[in-house]
């Protein structure tokens, strides 16, 4: 059977059931008075015993992302733009730690430069990753084969 293209008003219904859009919505209500109790409450400086650890499982966790990422655009996977999304979150967490965690001026400026170039290219090379529809698409027209019959477009079998 012929795969049909999705229509604007299947594009439009949410796919997501009514309750999961109210707990995603509580929950950012609820994490306000949090940042607010966070802010009051948090010392300015923090000496960690295990820093360098963190950094490290950070950073693996980039690699393993971008990894994700790279296999599911040459799979040509669903999920592709989901893997490039949590790609693009680890960067952005690491850009603002990179920032905020820097000391002194000339370092601070080091590093907005080094995450301007750096991390904003990997952020617009995540962001041309496709949807979802746009893989279905390509699918699509890779089954597709010219035949002898005027030319026209006939599918593969399956």
């Amino acid at each position: 059977m012929a795969e049909q293209s999705p229509t604007v008003e299947s594009l439009l219904e949410p796919k997501e059931p009514r309750w999961v859009i109210t707990i995603l919505a509580l929950v950012a209500i609820a994490l306000l008075p949090w940042v607010l109790w966070l802010t009051v409450t948090l010392p300015s400086r923090h000496v960690s015993e295990h820093w360098d650890a963190a950094w490290v499982g950070f950073d693996v966790a980039e690699i393993l992302a971008f990894a994700l990422t790279a296999y599911a655009a040459w799979r040509r996977a669903p999920w592709l733009q989901g893997a490039a999304s949590a790609a693009g979150t680890l960067l952005l967490s690491d850009a603002w730690f990179d920032i905020l965690l820097s000391t002194g001026d000339e370092k601070v400026w080091l590093a907005v430069g080094q995450d301007r170039l750096g991390h904003g290219t990997l952020l617009g090379t995540l962001a041309a990753a496709p949807g979802p529809h746009a893989v279905a698409r390509a699918e699509s027209r890779s089954r597709l084969r010219v035949t002898s019959r005027g030319g026209r477009p006939a599918r593969a079998p399956a």
